[in-house]
């Protein structure tokens, strides 16, 4: 196989399994995982042939993402705030509408955070790579944590790990912001996630409870309440469905500057507060 093949190669393969835009974007990830070859390269390079130990691994990748597993697993790793985490099957993909959370709580001073569901890490260690920042960061989950602390590790960003299940504690730790993306896509809405989501990504870090959507939003309050400083803020990442009911719920437990935020496809996907 020539570099010129690749593309081509993948278009053949996988056009039954989503739109060309994106399985040129999947090519182009692969040749520079594999190849280290920017764009650029694989025009420079385009009549190079690639080694049989690389075709294969082209090979193999393409049925891994016929069988609808993300690249990012297939690849060990996402792009995400200009980093690359390490994410497995036991942390969700970082997503471009949580950079723009980040970007967002950016805009602030601080020098303390808890991330707290935090999965791959993504949050907490983009924000801590711009700000020198004491950072706490919280999963149910040892085998996200294991792949937070890597991440943490490989860029060089000290974390303060904490391994609990915050529908079962009563306090946080003491700091000025306090950030989650936590579980809310509904049960009911199953059928309409798609397959590489439904079949590869954790669903515990996906679905809330069918008995109550908003409860991990009710509990983070509760116990931002005290955890947050003076003036603290508290981020959230929601489901837009439920951006009044979250605001309701932020005002009752006396926060103050409640403030929704679109993302790029122009829905309420952020919210922020202030500890009175």
């Amino acid at each position: 196989m020539k570099v010129c093949n690749i593309i081509p190669y993948f278009k053949d393969n996988l056009s039954s399994i989503t739109h060309e835009k994106e399985i040129v974007s999947w090519a182009y990830i692969v040749i520079e995982s594999i190849l280290a070859y920017t764009k650029s390269d694989t025009i420079i390079y385009s009549d190079s042939y690639i080694s049989k130990t690389n075709t294969d691994k082209i090979i193999n990748i393409v049925k891994e993402l016929r069988q609808n597993k993300p690249i990012q697993y297939i690849l060990g790793e996402a792009y995400f705030f200009g980093l690359y985490f390490k994410v497995n099957r036991h942390t969700l993909i970082p997503r471009p509408e949580t950079e723009e959370l980040v970007k967002w709580i950016l805009q602030y001073n601080f020098q303390s955070v808890l991330d707290i569901g935090t999965g791959s890490g993504c949050i907490a260690i983009s924000l801590a790579k711009n700000l020198s920042l004491n950072t706490f960061v919280l999963d149910n989950s040892k085998e996200a944590l294991e792949i937070a602390k890597f991440n943490a590790d490989k860029h060089q960003v000290p974390v303060y790990l904490l391994h609990q299940d915050i529908l079962k504690i009563t306090e946080l730790p003491k700091v000025d912001v306090i950030v989650s993306n936590p579980p809310y896509v509904e049960l009911n809405d199953y059928d309409s996630i798609k397959p590489n989501v439904i079949n590869y990504e954790p669903h515990d870090a996906i679905f809330a409870p069918s008995y109550n959507s908003l409860i991990f939003y009710h509990k983070i309050i509760l116990l931002s309440k005290s955890a947050l400083n003076q003036n603290g803020l508290l981020f959230f990442e929601i489901n837009e469905k439920y951006s009044s009911e979250i605001s309701d719920m932020l005002k009752k437990n006396h926060f103050v500057d409640i403030t929704l935020k679109k993302d790029i496809n122009d829905k309420f996907r952020m919210i922020k507060a202030t500890k009175k």
